[in-house]
C-alpha cells in the first residue's frame, strides 16, 4: 500500500543491513559492496514493480481505500511512489551500514525491527484507527464497491483477488530474501568460534527473522494501535489517541522489547 511501502522498504534495506553485519562492518564504501547490489537487485525488480502493479491493478486498495479510480492518482504521486520504494529501502540501508562500521551490532538490528513495527503500526492502525479496516478491504470481493468507515471482508479478504496477487509476490521476493537476509546472516554466522553450521542452525535463522518480521512486530504493532484507539474512543478525541497513546506504547515497547534482556534484544543476540 502506498502509505506503508515507505515504512516497508525501509524495513528490508535496514534487514539486508543487519543480516550482513559482520562482513558489510569490514567495507568502508556502503554502495560499492555486494550486501548493496543484491538489495537494489531486490528494490528494483521486484519490491518496487510489485508497488506499481498493485496500484495499477487495485487503486483504491494500495492507496487505503483514498483513491476511488485511476483519475485519483495524479503523476506525480505515482512517480514519487515508484522513487521512494527504492530510495526509503537505500536508506534504511545505509543507516544500517553506518551502525555496524561503528561495531553498534545490536543497533543495526534495532533498525529494522523498530521499522517492521512502524510498517505494521500504518498497516493496522492507519491515520484514523481504521487501517485493519482498508486493508481487509478487497473491492474485488464487494463487486466493486467503495470502502466505508467499520467495513471490511475479514477472514474472507484472504480468499480475494489482492491477497492471492500478495502470495504471488511473496513467492517471487522469497529467493532474494533467502539470499539478502538468510543465507548472509548465516555465512557471518559461520565466522563466529564455536558456531555449529547446518540445516538446523539455518532453519533457526528462518525462525528468527520471519518470526520477528511477520509475527512479534505485527503483535507490537497491533498492541500499540489498540492502545491508540482505546484512548480515541474513550476521549473522543483522535489526537489524544494518538498523542497520548503512541508516548505510553513506545514507553512499553522499550520495556517489553528493546531494553537490554527485552525480547529484540535476546533475538539479536542470535543472529549477531
Amino acid at each position: 500500500m502506498v502509505q506503508v511501502d515507505v515504512a516497508w522498504s525501509y524495513a528490508f534495506g535496514a534487514t539486508f543491513a543487519a543480516a550482513a553485519g559482520k562482513s558489510l562492518a569490514r567495507e568502508r564504501d556502503p554502495f560499492n559492496n555486494p550486501v548493496f547490489t543484491r538489495l537494489l537487485l531486490f528494490l528494483g525488480i521486484f519490491f518496487g514493480p510489485s508497488g506499481l502493479y498493485l496500484l495499477w491493478a487495485n487503486p483504491s486498495w494500495e492507496t487505503m481505500q483514498v483513491a476511488k479510480s485511476y483519475a485519483d492518482l495524479p503523476a506525480w504521486l505515482v512517480t514519487l511512489f515508484a522513487i521512494t520504494n527504492v530510495t526509503q529501502g537505500i536508506i534504511g540501508y545505509w543507516v544500517g551500514w553506518r551502525l555496524v562500521r561503528q561495531q553498534k551490532f545490536y543497533q543495526s538490528h534495532l533498525n529494522w525491527m523498530i521499522a517492521w513495527v512502524l510498517f505494521w503500526f500504518i498497516l493496522v492502525s492507519g491515520w484514523d484507527t481504521t487501517g485493519y479496516q482498508r486493508f481487509l478491504f478487497d473491492p474485488g470481493l464487494n463487486g466493486g464497491e467503495l470502502w466505508s468507515p467499520g467495513r471490511h471482508n475479514g477472514w474472507a479478504f484472504f480468499t480475494g483477488p489482492v491477497f492471492q496477487s500478495l502470495v504471488v509476490m511473496g513467492v517471487l521476493f522469497a529467493p532474494m530474501l533467502r539470499l539478502g537476509i538468510i543465507n548472509a546472516n548465516y555465512n557471518d554466522l559461520k565466522l563466529k568460534p564455536g558456531y555449529q553450521p547446518g540445516l538446523r542452525a539455518l532453519m533457526r535463522i528462518v525462525e528468527l527473522y520471519y518470526g520477528s518480521m511477520f509475527g512479534l512486530t505485527l503483535l507490537l504493532a497491533i498492541a500499540a494501535s489498540l492502545i491508540v484507539k482505546f484512548l480515541f474512543e474513550l476521549t473522543g478525541s483522535l489526537w489524544i489517541g494518538y498523542l497520548v497513546g503512541l508516548p505510553i506504547s513506545i514507553a512499553l515497547g522499550f520495556v517489553v522489547a528493546v531494553r537490554k534482556g527485552g525480547i529484540f534484544h535476546r533475538i539479536a543476540a542470535r543472529l549477531i
